[in-house]
């Protein structure tokens, strides 16, 4: 295969992927994002506000992958307040081997094209929790 990726990255999601990035808003945010293998596409699943990590469990797919841009609002233990955001794969154990291969052939082009650096897989929608993230986000 050549240097070109397997899906596009349509310039909807790239717009929403930046508008995500530079919200102002103070609460915890999501954009999911998906393939759509007919049209060799990535596009908006879902986007988001005020959402709790742990209600992902609820909307997401369990049986499908999905690419999940998470804004946490988190409280340090000084007092703080920061807002990281990170990059989660979520990628079921028994989907099909082609369905894996395009999303994680499509992960890295979207990871940089979110221009994220914080990055996590999980393989079952029970681990996405806050207790998880915080861990995660505390390394």
């Amino acid at each position: 295969m050549s240097g070109k990726t397997m899906c596009d990255i349509e310039d909807d999601v790239k717009d929403a992927l930046r508008a995500f990035r530079f919200r102002k808003s103070q609460k915890n945010a999501a954009l999911i994002l998906k393939v759509d293998r007919e049209k060799q596409k990535i596009c908006i699943d879902e986007q988001m506000e005020d959402i709790k990590i742990d209600d992902l469990q609820e909307i997401i797919p369990c049986h499908q992958p999905r690419y999940i841009v998470y804004s946490y609002k988190m409280e340090h233990a000084d007092g703080r307040i920061s807002y990281p955001m990170c990059f989660i794969f979520y990628t079921p154990r028994d989907i099909q081997m082609e369905l894996q291969v395009i999303y994680a052939g499509m992960k890295l082009a979207l990871q940089r094209e979110a221009e994220l650096t914080r990055v996590y897989e999980v393989r079952e929608l029970e681990e996405l929790t806050e207790d998880w993230l915080k861990e995660k986000l505390s390394r």
